[in-house]
This record gives C-alpha cells, structure tokens and sequence, in this order.
C-alpha cells in the first residue's frame, strides 16, 4: 500500500494553491519518504525545497507527525503578511507595543512550543525578520514587541521556499548565516512530472475523493487519458492535476474519464529553452539595450523594469506566485513593484493568489 498524505480537514479547505494530497509510489518519491522519515526522528531544523503546489506543507507536517513531538502543529505563510503584521504574528506582543494593542498576545512561536513551526515562502521574509528570526534559533527563545523579557522555547523548525535562496543570498536579499541554520536538513521536493509514478495513483484518489461527493459511482481512466495524464508536464504540480480530474470528472460522460475530458491547455507551461535560445537570449538583450540607449530614450531604466514587471505578469495571467518564480524575486518584493507600476491596488494585494 502507497504511503498517502493528506491534510486533517482536506474536505473541507477552501481551493487554494497547495497540494493536498502526497502519495509516494514512484522510486523517487518512495527514496524521499525514507529520507523525510529519517529527518524526522532528529530534532534538526529541515528545509523543504520545491515549486508551489508540490506539497511542501504536507512534507512538514509528516515531519512533525513522525518526530513524536506532542505539542502543535503551527503553519504559517511568510508570504500572506505585511512586515508589520508578521512581526508581531511570530514573536508576540504585549500591550501598547503599537497602536491597536490593547491586550498581550502570544506569537507563533510560543504557539507552537513543543512541537513545531512551519515557515512556509521563509525567501519573503524580510532582512529586519530574517535577524530577529536568526536570534530565535541561535538563543531558543522569543521576546515578544514591547517586551525586555525572553521566553524559552522548544520549538522544531521547517521552513519551505520555492525560490533559489542560493541566489537570493548572492543578491543580499537573504542573509547566508540564516541559509545555512535553517538548512541543516535540506528536503529538495521534486516536480510532479519528475516523479511520474505518482501521477496516476494520484489522479485515481482525486476521482475517488470528487467522484463520490458527486455520486458518481466507480470512474476510470480510458488509455487514452492515462497516456495524456503521463504525457504532460505540470507546471501546477498536484494542485493542477487535482483541478483537471475535478474538471474531467464533470465533463465525462459514462464512467469513465477520456483524454478529450482533461483540460490540459493550462495557463502555464514549462518553458525549458535549448541550449542554442539560452545562448542567443544575453546576447539580444544586450543589442536591445544598447539599440535604446543610442536612440536616448528617457528614464531607460525605470522603463526596462516596468516592461519586465508588465511581461512576465502578463504571461503567468496575473498570478503572483509564478510571476515571482519566474523573475527569481520573492512575492513581498514583487508585489512592491506591481503597485509602483499600478498592476495591482491595496485590496488586490491582501487577497492576491
């Protein structure tokens, strides 16, 4: 029997761009569960390497359940905070530590004591976070705002990103010494088409789990639907696949699911050029770039970043976390420029992706 992680209340959570279903069949995924299980009985700090929708929360979460730690398991997105907002979130506060605090409140990090912490985009954190976040782990202990007095901790981490922090920290957006305390365990999660034993066993819970809230009895995949399901790449990783066999199972008529049922024309593709496009592309950039500058044109490069900005947005149909995926900057910075070049307002950034 395939090891199958889900959430506790995967029913009823809302659509979101998590995965919520793990399943490890194919040898790749089955090498990782064996080394997650092995991460886990430590106490070591484990960061979770993948792309959005590959299931880095449920790898946390096996993590806490396998480690026989009895406190909580706390979650939180790094990226869904303002600076502000998260500081006080993380560490607490006490009373009239700001405007609005009008009662003490313990932060995550006492939330989670005795158990452990999930950190999940850790790469949006901004520098003035990653010092305070950095002091934690080194002292094991947490002052909330406002406050001289520490509080010990015993806290189990795991972070996750899907950026390269390798790169964030040669472009100081992310310090080293923080980099390399939270990687003392890393966990490099593969993309779904990477792991393509995974695909069906996958695709057939997702029918089980949709087919029987809508009564549909036993459903199939025709060949023709398991060759395509194996076939494509999956830019959304398992959420995207979640989303086509709901689809399918919508659409097909009979009991069983055909290639013409899955919508696999999503709005992103994996783009891997060849070696000769990845060869050309500096070199006509630079031309470009060159070609502007002879011809004067005036606030060059404001106009460049806002061009890059509107592209790339554009191409990923207006969502932030495969926007700043492509361009290698974490969402809080990308989301910075989307309103300095108007692309978003205040109400779309608090409920973007």
């Amino acid at each position: 029997m395939d090891k199958l992680l889900t959430f506790p209340d995967s029913a009823g959570m809302a659509l979101s761009i998590r995965a919520k279903a793990l399943l490890f069949h194919d040898p790749v995924s089955s090498r990782l569960l064996e080394q997650v299980e092995r991460i886990a009985r430590s106490e070591a700090t484990a960061l979770v390497i993948g792309e959005t929708g590959t299931g880095k929360e449920l790898i946390a979460r096996h993590i806490h359940a396998q480690s026989g730690r009895s406190g909580a398991f706390v979650a939180v997105n790094c990226g869904a905070f303002s600076e502000t907002l998260i500081d006080s979130e993380l560490f607490g506060h006490e009373v009239g530590a700001f405007t609005g605090a009008t009662q003490a409140r313990a932060g995550w990090f006492e939330a989670a004591h005795g158990g452990t912490l999930f950190l999940d985009e850790i790469g949006d954190l901004s520098l003035a976070l990653q010092v305070k976040l950095l002091r934690v782990l080194q002292e094991r202990q947490v002052v909330r705002l406002g406050s001289r007095r520490a509080i010990p901790l015993d806290v189990r981490l795991v972070a996750a990103t899907n950026v390269d922090l390798h790169k964030a920290v040669s472009a100081g957006r992310f310090r080293a010494d923080l980099y390399y305390r939270l990687s003392v365990a890393p966990i490099a999660l593969p993309p779904l088409y990477q792991r393509p034993g995974d695909i069906l066993p996958l695709a057939r819970h997702f029918i089980g789990i949709y087919g029987g809230k809508m009564q549909l009895g036993h459903v199939t995949l025709s060949a023709d639907a398991r060759a395509a399901l194996l076939a494509y790449q999956w830019p959304g990783n398992i959420r995207e696949l979640e989303n086509v066999i709901h689809y399918a199972l919508i659409v097909c008529s009979g009991n069983e699911i055909r290639s013409d049922d899955l919508k696999l024309v999503g709005a992103m593709q994996r783009h891997e050029p060849g070696p000769q496009n990845t060869q050309r592309a500096p070199d006509r950039l630079e031309n470009l770039v060159e070609q502007m500058i002879e011809s004067g044109h005036a606030s060059l490069f404001e106009h460049i970043e806002e061009t890059v900005i509107r592209t790339a947005f554009s191409w990923c149909h207006q969502n932030q976390v495969q926007t700043a995926k492509a361009l290698g900057i974490s969402r809080n910075i990308l989301r910075t420029q989307l309103k300095r070049f108007g692309l978003i307002g205040a109400e779309a950034e608090v409920t973007a992706d």
